[in-house]
């Protein structure tokens, strides 16, 4: 595990492994979208608008997610936590970054649903990073384990001393699945970012049995519901969409 991988010379400023895996993970999901792009016939420099607000949306997203959730269970300052380093929340991302890509979508008008349609491959495969990301410093691990593989982290968040389940790892290997699994659907499903949804809820409300969060209703745990939340999100979009042929931009060869 490498927590932080180097200082910056003069100005001492540490550069993190997830940091790092982070930015990784945007511009793996950038060159993505621009493969769909092309095969939509549309411009792929449209990527790199879309990855700016992508970036803005889902860091903010998530660091307010983050705000708001340990200080409502904690009793933390609000702006301690919204400026802390710690506290990059993936589903606070995927909402202020879903938000984001809609509002330039709008701005810029591109349709949004075929925008969703380019990205749906790149957000599973930038969270697989992401989530190398969490592994590398020892973060979202699962509970105590006696398997083979099971990893302690002692510079982890919290530091843990004894194996447990490396369930970054798991999670990362159901996304890049899941990207596959999209890849091949991508010009034959009626909404695609829905199956993204869908499939990365159920993967997460399985991956929580392993892990240690606490259970806040009816013996789930929060990313539980919010899991459940993005199955029921995703399944009701795809239904919605299902008979309903795409808008596509003029110029546009899907």
């Amino acid at each position: 595990m490498f927590p932080e991988l180097f200082r910056i010379p003069f100005i001492d400023f540490p550069i993190s492994s997830f940091g790092v895996m982070m930015a990784i993970g945007f511009l793996v999901a950038a060159w993505n979208t621009r493969l769909r792009l092309a095969e939509y016939g549309m411009d792929p420099e449209i990527a790199s608008t879309i990855l700016i607000y992508a970036m803005l949306g889902g860091v903010a997203g998530s660091k307010l997610y983050f705000a708001i959730d340990e200080g409502l269970r904690t009793g933390a300052p609000f702006f301690d936590l919204l400026f802390a380093r710690a506290g990059i929340t993936w589903y606070g991302g995927l909402i202020g970054g879903t938000l984001a890509v809609v509002a330039c979508c709008l701005i810029h008008g591109f349709p949004v649903r075929v925008i969703s349609s380019c990205v749906s491959v790149a957000a599973a495969l930038g969270q697989a990073l992401g989530r190398m990301g969490c592994f590398l410093v020892g973060d979202d691990y699962g509970r105590a384990t006696d398997l083979p593989w099971g990893v302690a982290f002692p510079q982890g968040a919290p530091p843990v001393h004894y194996p447990v389940h490396p369930t970054q790892l798991y999670e990362m290997v159901w996304l890049i699945v899941v990207a596959g699994f999209l890849w091949r659907r991508r010009k034959t499903s009626p909404f695609i970012f829905g199956e993204y949804l869908a499939l990365n809820g159920f993967g997460r409300i399985f991956v929580e049995i392993l892990r240690v969060n606490p259970k806040v209703a009816l013996g789930l745990t929060e990313p539980q519901w919010i899991g459940i939340a993005l199955v029921v999100l995703g399944l009701s979009g795809w239904v919605f969409f299902r008979n309903r042929p795409e808008t596509l931009p003029a110029g546009a060869t899907a």
